[in-house]
């Protein structure tokens, strides 16, 4: 089958990188699914999983956010954080998602930002739902 270069790459260096036959990830516009000749794109990302199909396996890697450029023989995402579902610490991932609620809990005492509670909270529930996926 043909397979299509994948890269995850964040500041600290790339997470990702492989041959797969097909990407699937969540773009600001939807859901979109990636093959080997897939027209050239770029698009902002959402945070979420990246799923990558290889061989009748799937692994998943955590985004935070970013953007996707897609070409016809290789995929490049540049995030400002990603992880590997089994590179993911759950322990540390649960205590930031306590965090972040708490945060929203007592943001009109404490005048906590809102949005970046809420984006704080909605990555630590992205690595958790990766990580479930080892």
């Amino acid at each position: 089958m043909k397979t299509i270069k994948v890269s995850v790459v964040t500041p600290d260096g790339p997470v990702f990188d492989d041959d797969v036959e097909m990407v699937s990830t969540k773009a600001k516009t939807g859901e979109l699914g990636i093959l080997p000749g897939h027209i050239p794109m770029v698009a902002p990302l959402e945070i979420g999983a990246v799923r990558l199909k290889k061989d009748n396996k799937t692994e998943y890697v955590a985004v935070s956010g970013g953007f996707l450029e897609v070409r016809p023989e290789q995929v490049t995402i540049l995030a400002q954080a990603a992880e590997k579902s089994e590179d993911i610490d759950v322990e540390r991932a649960l205590r930031a998602k306590e965090r972040a609620e708490q945060r929203l809990r007592d943001q009109k005492a404490e005048h906590y930002d809102f949005r970046r509670a809420e984006s704080a909270l909605r990555r630590a529930i992205n690595r958790l739902s990766v990580a479930e996926r080892r």
